[in-house]
């Protein structure tokens, strides 16, 4: 009889783990492990897929956990003496399955993973792996957001149906993005800033300098969406100037990193000078400058 693996191992968690930490593990090797991403090698994919399914059936629930820490896989088997025993009915039984038939009921029950196909679609960059099509609608629902909680996401209590509901809307998320809760809808729409501008994950933020900073350089402090950097406006520097800051743009909704931060620098030309400026300006156009 072949001896079978440690739930523990196969989600890579301590006996200690909390409700969360064996979440966020089986969400984590349910997606790296899901049978479509390994087509070369399916049928060992299929099983390690049920492995991960059945681990956190026991281990996010406490009963089962319990009785798995006391007595090992003898308290599913048949014969055990306990009321878990005699295994498990359906094959694999955690959120994520490989063979979904629509029924109706959100397969996460009251968990805050939200649509597994959503994830799904996040995860293998668009196309449904299951094929779904909806079996019924939804009400569908809108939000106004603010400029920074898209860029940094937010938790909101919204009233949906007369009850009140905890959301959380990822960093990242961009204008008419549709997030799937189970049992509705939201589409969200959000604020233009007054400072910033977002193209794609990049921000774009117009800087205004003094004509002298221009012609002779220096350093300036520039707003991002976490804090004031400085730059160095090199001598000579030119009004429409575009510089970039690295990763200082909006985080990726799909994906680690951020998208960059684009400065455009805008010359002020003094309206007024005094006789002694109007004599050195004179002076850089009779040179040519």
């Amino acid at each position: 009889m072949a001896t079978k693996a440690d739930y523990y191992d196969i989600l890579g968690v301590s006996k200690g783990a909390s409700v969360e930490e064996i979440k966020k593990a089986y969400r984590k090797q349910a997606l790296e492990w899901h049978p479509d991403r390994h087509k070369d090698e399916k049928e060992a994919a299929e099983k390690r897929f049920k492995e991960i399914n059945e681990a956190y059936q026991v281990l996010s629930n406490p009963q089962k956990k319990t009785a798995y820490d006391n007595y090992g896989h003898d308290a599913f088997t048949p014969g055990g003496g306990n009321p878990f025993a005699g295994g498990f009915q359906g094959g694999q039984s955690g959120p994520f399955t490989y063979t979904y038939t629509q029924g109706g009921e959100n397969p996460f029950g009251n968990m805050d993973f939200g649509d597994p196909f959503d994830i799904f679609e996040a995860f293998f960059g668009g196309g449904n792996p299951f094929g779904r099509t909806q079996a019924r609608s939804i009400p569908r629902y809108s939000i106004t957001i603010s400029f920074m909680e898209a860029v940094k996401g937010v938790s909101k209590e919204v009233a949906i149906g007369g009850k009140k509901r905890k959301i959380k809307i990822p960093a990242g998320i961009y204008e008419g993005a549709r997030i799937n809760f189970g049992d509705f809808t939201l589409s969200v729409n959000i604020k233009p800033d007054k400072l910033f501008e977002r193209q794609d994950d990049d921000i774009y933020v117009n800087v205004a300098i003094p004509f002298s900073l221009a012609v002779l350089g220096g350093e300036i402090k520039i707003p991002t969406i976490d804090k004031e950097v400085k730059i160095r406006i090199r001598p000579g520097t030119q009004s429409g100037t575009m510089m970039r800051l690295r990763e200082n743009g909006v985080p990726h909704l799909h994906g680690r990193g951020s998208g960059d931060q684009y400065i455009r620098i805008n010359v002020l030309v003094p309206e007024k000078l005094s006789k002694n400026q109007k004599s050195i300006v004179e002076e850089m156009k009779a040179e040519g400058l």
